[in-house]
């Protein structure tokens, strides 16, 4: 289900996505690094983030649906634990995702607010991948943070009828999205 979310976004050339995870063991290119180097990738995908909203503009102001577009704007995703969040006490900004994705739910609210705050635009979608037994967690996290959190159906194609309507919504209004499936 993950990859036919990520194909969907991917379709919407150049949108910067995160995905996020709490161990390393579901998913982590960057523990390894040094923190020079994890400084880098950060980096490189906040330019990327710059770029892409820079581009969004344009194609706004000029009445570009961005279908036009050539091959150069790959889509940008960084994938992250818990570990290797920018540091907002250490000075580090966000890295500004138009899409978050929590691949694996944190236990606790703050972790997930740490999340939203240094992953996330403003004008952003955070998209919740639960399992069965983490319904509870989510829904406690929705009631601890203020949080709205709708629910999209299990079934991929559903899911993807709605993602694609949100996608546009990113593009064409500042409106903060909050999606649980």
């Amino acid at each position: 289900m993950l990859v036919d979310l990520l194909g969907v976004a991917g379709r919407r050339s150049g949108i910067p996505m995160a995905v996020c995870c709490s161990s390393r063991d579901e998913l982590d290119a960057y523990s390894d690094l040094a923190e020079s180097e994890r400084t880098l990738v950060l980096e490189t995908f906040r330019q990327a983030t710059i770029k892409w909203a820079e581009s969004a503009m344009t194609s706004v102001q000029f009445g570009d649906d961005g279908e036009n577009q050539n091959n150069e704007n790959k889509s940008q995703m960084i994938v992250v634990t818990d570990a290797c969040l920018p540091g907002v006490l250490s000075g580090e900004s966000s890295i500004a995702a138009r899409i978050l994705i929590n691949y694996e739910l944190p236990t606790k609210k703050e972790m997930y607010m740490r999340r939203v705050s240094t992953c996330l635009a403003a004008d952003g979608i955070v998209i919740n991948v639960v399992a069965g037994g983490e319904v509870v967690t989510l829904k406690n996290v929705e009631e601890s943070c203020g949080l709205l959190i709708a629910e999209m159906p299990i079934n991929v194609s559903c899911v993807l009828h709605y993602f694609e309507p949100l996608m546009e919504q990113i593009l064409l209004r500042n409106s903060t999205l909050k999606f649980g499936i």
